[in-house]
């Protein structure tokens, strides 16, 4: 692969960490044969209980549909584990709008996760 900068490599990065994650966690749920809510996300009030990285590997496949960006701000930041002001320099924008994305897209994230508890997903 070659790599075009920096902002290249953090992406990759947090990508493959989103997917190393997730499919942790569905193999984890697969051995214990339930729907294992993640205990982090709950703590960070990411997501209602009963909720999973599955879930919200879904509803992150939703909101890149909606926004791009804020799926991109979302991947950095919870998976990549990027700071405020180094996402903002991956993406080039401000840090000030990295921070309007991060929080429009936990809001987003939650209600798309809520619902889905809601419908019994």
């Amino acid at each position: 692969m070659e790599w075009q900068g920096r902002a290249h490599i953090f992406s990759v990065a947090a990508r493959a960490m989103r997917r190393i994650l997730v499919e942790h966690g569905r193999r984890k749920n697969q051995k214990r044969g339930g729907d294992n809510a993640c205990p982090w996300m709950r703590r960070q009030q990411w997501a209602p209980a009963g909720r999973n990285l599955g879930a919200l590997d879904e509803a992150m496949n939703a909101l890149a549909r909606v926004d791009e960006r804020k799926a991109k701000v979302v991947e950095m930041r919870f998976f990549g584990g990027l700071s405020v002001e180094e996402t903002a320099e991956v993406l080039k924008v401000s840090a000030v709008t990295v921070k309007r994305d991060w929080s429009s897209a936990k809001l987003w994230l939650y209600r798309e996760l809520a619902d889905g508890v809601a419908l019994g997903l």
